[in-house]
């Protein structure tokens, strides 16, 4: 039988956005953009062709060089304002070959496999069509809003994949009288075989063969055809600070002024503990440091309150896609007590950060009477923190 197959890569992708390559089905798989890869599945699959991959009208250059090594072996046909529209002008190209059987599949499946596209040939005969599909594994729930209106029984449902074939003849006049008709919403091809009459066969699909559409998805993609597995993308930053002790009446620790003898010396109110935790958090996205953002030449950081450094820092992580994990201060000082501000100082990390206060660990120690710290000369902290990026 004359087997051809129509892939659509005519969207805009919204839902994964633009990527640096332009739309999701242009995205860069380990060397090659997701089209290439989900062509190749079909040339390299014995009796399929012709392929026509139906684009956008202004991603003829985009199309030329994502397809390059294959263009010689595909036919580009531009799509229409919707999937349905794009599906019915791949037919339309298909006209003077005239398969017997035409496979219509979502260019932005890239993992479906030679094996998957041989059983949905195999189970479809002149009369009837088939495709891909997975039992619906999880617990349905219908809502009109928040709250759920009933249980959904799932036996007997199924999620449908592609490829989606029929016979040629067939589903070319299904498509042509479903483009008269306003009415009825086609959510795929099967449904509008449906809506001719057409019968379609259910043949097992595959859990690999997952449809790209967020971007979350294709940068896990990318991963896998790069052969690497999925990695978190966790990071830990290090900050340390030290200040001098000079005659006072308090010092600012964490956010905590605490009443004191001494004061610590600083262009801004010198609360080392927030100076180290803000380089920490810089340090996990290479934003470099405290001095980069507030250099002390600068007058109008004079006696700030350093809450302002450690909140830009924040957003600083949250700019770079950065989740905050929890923290650690360690504070190094002979005096003032720290345990009895602890649960201050936690509070006002956490407003800043949004963290919980489990999140959160204050710790101090002394230096055990040695150098400068142990001679009450400076109070120094140490920082760690662990942020989560991307996904």
């Amino acid at each position: 039988m004359k087997v051809a197959a129509i892939l659509v890569a005519a969207g805009r992708g919204s839902r994964a956005g633009l990527t640096p390559y332009g739309p999701k089905q242009y995205f860069d798989l380990g060397g090659r953009p997701v089209l290439w890869r989900t062509a190749e599945r079909f040339l390299s699959t014995p009796g399929i062709g012709p392929v026509i991959v139906v684009i956008h009208p202004d991603d003829h250059a985009m199309a030329g060089r994502a397809l390059d090594g294959l263009l010689d072996r595909v036919l580009l046909v531009e799509g229409g304002a919707t999937r349905q529209a794009s599906v019915r002008c791949g037919l339309e190209a298909l006209a003077e070959v005239a398969p017997e059987i035409v496979l219509i599949h979502d260019a932005v499946r890239p993992f479906v496999s030679s094996d998957a596209i041989q059983r949905v040939v195999a189970d479809i005969d002149p009369k009837t069509g088939a495709i891909l599909a997975l039992p619906v594994a999880d617990t349905l729930k219908r809502s009109d809003g928040d709250l759920i209106d009933v249980t959904v029984d799932r036996s007997g449902l199924f999620g449908a994949q592609t490829p989606q074939g029929f016979p040629y003849g067939l589903i070319r006049e299904a498509h042509t009288k479903a483009s008269r008709d306003t009415r009825t919403a086609f959510t795929d091809d099967a449904s509008i075989a449906e809506w001719a009459g057409i019968p379609v066969r259910l043949v097992p699909g595959d859990p690999e063969n997952v449809k790209l559409t967020l971007a979350r998805e294709l940068t896990l993609a990318a991963e896998r055809f790069r052969g690497e597995p999925a990695m978190i993308d966790v990071r830990t930053g290090n900050g340390y600070d030290v200040h001098k002790l000079v005659p006072g009446d308090g010092v600012t620790l964490c956010g905590v002024f605490i009443e004191h003898d001494q004061a610590l010396l600083g262009h801004s109110d010198a609360d080392v503990g927030f100076h180290a935790l803000t380089d920490a958090l810089l340090a996990t996205c290479g934003a470099g440091d405290i001095g980069t953002h507030f250099p002390p030449s600068d007058p109008q950081w004079r006696g700030v309150a350093s809450r302002v450094f450690l909140k830009r820092a924040v957003e600083i992580v949250e700019e770079h896609k950065g989740r905050i994990c929890n923290v650690d201060v360690t504070l190094i000082c002979e005096a003032p007590k720290v345990g009895p501000h602890r649960s201050a100082m936690v509070e006002v990390i956490a407003d800043v950060t949004g963290l919980e206060a489990e999140r959160i660990s204050i710790k101090a120690t002394t230096n055990e009477t040695i150098g400068f710290i142990g001679r009450r000369e400076g109070i120094a902290a140490i920082a760690t923190a662990s942020v989560v990026y991307g996904g």
